[in-house]
């Protein structure tokens, strides 16, 4: 395949933090196996990523495990995708200490994430805190990736991996791919169901609020009986509906039938029988990613089998790219 006529190369990195919720799912993570047609793709558990809060450390090495597994189940393909655990390819922290090394200081420190997460954990306000945005440029760059699917609150940090290439470049000759943002088409939006003018969330304080992807089909339905509505009796898609537009909105979701295909099923039925409706048709649909990731879970052979490929495989793709760096700053070869 000619240099004009190969994939691009997508790299994401995800972040061991919980489990997905519906809304997570269906506006992002259910098209990821999709990518794979377009892409070679490299997909990577955050695990540096994640200590820059304190850990404790059994629980974070069991939701390492769990978010590898998950996004498994949610259609990576380990064959096709590179896909292992950050912290076993030591080239993206080398190349990191580079970099910084081209990165200025007011550019940290004008990153608002790093203001955020300083004022949320005051105790623990860590270099690493400040310098992740440097790691973040070492995950994109030591794979040389053309594109980076980011959300609105990653762009400073892509901009920043972009400044650093650019920079890069200039002072030591050609070596990085400068990456663009990609910005795939946004899902539907996926609402809390008890304050349905607000999304759903996995932090939500109230546990009838949001669907998790690993829910069981009694907990989902449980959360469905429990979806606030309005005071109207009438399914329909309008105005000052939130409650109702949302669950029309998963229905449609999680059935692929449009909003007028759903209010015409349930023209005349009450409340109570369309929330049980969406209630099933949402615990059918997020059933095949149960059914995997419990097969996944209760195969940990398996699991470590794809992790370590994929950490071997990102090893040498990344063991290319950093010595470059290293004889283009002047580092001595010891090979």
């Amino acid at each position: 395949m000619s240099e004009t006529e190969r994939k691009k190369v997508i790299l994401s990195g995800i972040q061991p933090t919980g489990v997905f919720t519906l809304g997570n799912y269906v506006g992002a993570i259910r098209n990821w196996g999709a990518l794979q047609e377009e892409f070679d793709c490299i997909y990577f558990i955050a695990d540096q990523h994640a200590i820059t809060v304190r850990k404790d450390p059994a629980s974070f090495r069991k939701q390492t495990i769990e978010s590898y597994a998950l996004t498994l189940a949610c259609g990576i393909d380990p064959k096709r995708s590179i896909a292992f655990i950050q912290s076993h390819n030591p080239n993206h922290a080398q190349l990191s200490w580079v970099l910084g090394c081209v990165t200025q200081f007011g550019e940290l420190s004008r990153m608002t994430q790093f203001k955020d997460k300083a004022a949320k954990h005051a105790d623990d306000i860590n270099a690493g805190l400040f310098t992740y945005p440097v790691l973040m440029a070492a995950d994109i760059l030591t794979y040389n990736a053309d594109v980076v699917p980011i959300g609105d609150d990653q762009r400073q940090h892509l901009e920043l991996a972009r400044n650093i290439a650019v920079r890069f470049n200039q002072r030591y000759g050609e070596m990085f791919t400068v990456p663009e943002g990609y910005y795939p088409k946004v899902g539907a939006r996926i609402k809390s169901l008890q304050e349905p003018t607000k999304k759903m969330s996995k932090s939500d304080d109230n546990p009838n609020a949001t669907v998790f992807i690993l829910d069981d089909k009694d907990t989902i339905m449980r959360k469905f009986k429990r979806a606030v509505t309005d005071s109207d009796t009438e399914i329909r898609f309008a105005e000052g509906k939130d409650g109702i537009n949302n669950l029309l909105t998963i229905y449609s979701c999680a059935t692929g039938k449009t909003i007028a295909e759903a209010e015409k099923e349930f023209a005349g039925k009450g409340y109570g029988d369309f929330k049980l409706a969406v209630g099933e048709a949402v615990a059918d649909y997020l059933e095949p990613v149960r059914t995997e990731y419990a097969r996944l879970m209760d195969d940990k052979a398996y699991l470590k089998e794809c992790w370590t490929d994929g950490a071997q495989r990102a090893f040498r793709l990344s063991n290319k790219v950093l010595t470059k760096a290293y004889r283009k700053i002047g580092f001595v070869d010891y090979r």
